[in-house]
């Protein structure tokens, strides 16, 4: 049953990925800023687009058109959380 959960776990974060999005450096220039709800989404989805920077010049892990603090906590808090959902409890 334990498998379970972690097979179920990981379709659902790979479908999610499916919703990154890309931005050229010179688009993110004139790019209206995002916030706090972008933050979260790219701190939760921040293994994969490391997995694929490696290999991908044109992918980052953190908006560089972010507003600031509230980008900032939210990015911060989407990779706590991420990390809340796959520890054990006892």
């Amino acid at each position: 049953m334990k498998s379970l959960k972690y097979i179920i776990g990981a379709i659902a974060v790979l479908l999610l990925t499916g919703c990154a999005d890309k931005i050229s450096l010179t688009e993110a220039a004139t790019h209206a800023t995002v916030g706090f709800w972008y933050g979260l989404w790219h701190g939760m989805i921040v293994g994969w687009a490391f997995l694929i920077s490696l290999f991908s010049d044109k992918v980052a892990i953190y908006a560089i058109y972010g507003n600031g603090g509230w980008y900032d906590f939210g990015y911060v808090l989407g990779l706590g959380g991420l990390s809340l959902c796959f520890t054990s409890r006892k």
